[in-house]
């Protein structure tokens, strides 16, 4: 864990324990690289889209900031919860905007790029994911996590094994199994 890591999971956990005061030192600390996060989600937007990377990370942060209750383990988690953050704001836009669930071609997707595949999907594209990563997580929580967590987060195997504290190993069985039943799920 680098410095920078170690100071901004320091001020994650006094920002969690009430202290305000390390909420604003710890804004500039990750606003760069959330507005990072929010333009690669942003960049294959569609064209009409109103909303721009900094009202994304804005919209993030008002929404942060309304949380009261999260435990922040460290960076990785509270990058990890900003993303699902994201990817909530931009499925409730595309579902407010009318867009078709699955309809036209099935979906060709490599869920081994992410998060390079997600910050390229489309509205439809962006909601049938969802939906399909909604299904998952009834059947098994953990390995929705993980596909949430490496997909949309885009955090590596070993940030997602400390954020969701199991093994490396058990990450990747989860992603491999995971992954399959979404393309099997996206392609039906």
């Amino acid at each position: 864990m680098g410095l920078e890591s170690t100071g901004v999971t320091h001020l994650l956990k006094a920002w969690s324990g009430g202290d305000r005061s390390a909420l604003e030192e710890l804004t500039p600390k990750v606003y760069l690289e959330l507005r990072r996060m929010a333009a690669k989600y942003m960049r294959n937007e569609n064209t009409g889209n109103t909303l721009q990377a900094t009202a994304l990370v804005h919209e993030v942060f008002l929404r942060l900031v309304e949380v009261e209750s999260v435990s922040w383990q460290d960076r990785a988690h509270f990058f990890a919860v900003s993303a699902n953050m994201m990817r909530r704001i931009l499925v409730d836009r595309a579902k407010a905007k009318g867009t078709a669930k699955r309809g036209g071609a099935a979906l060709r997707l490599n869920l081994d790029d992410a998060p390079e595949v997600a910050s390229a999907c489309k509205g439809r594209e962006l909601v049938a994911i969802d939906d399909a990563l909604e299904a998952l997580a009834q059947i098994d929580p953990r390995k929705a996590n993980v596909v949430e967590l490496r997909f949309f987060g885009g955090l590596s195997v070993e940030e997602t094994a400390e954020v969701l504290k199991i093994s490396p190993q058990s990450v990747m069985r989860d992603w491999k199994m995971a992954r399959a039943w979404l393309l099997a799920e996206l392609t039906r």
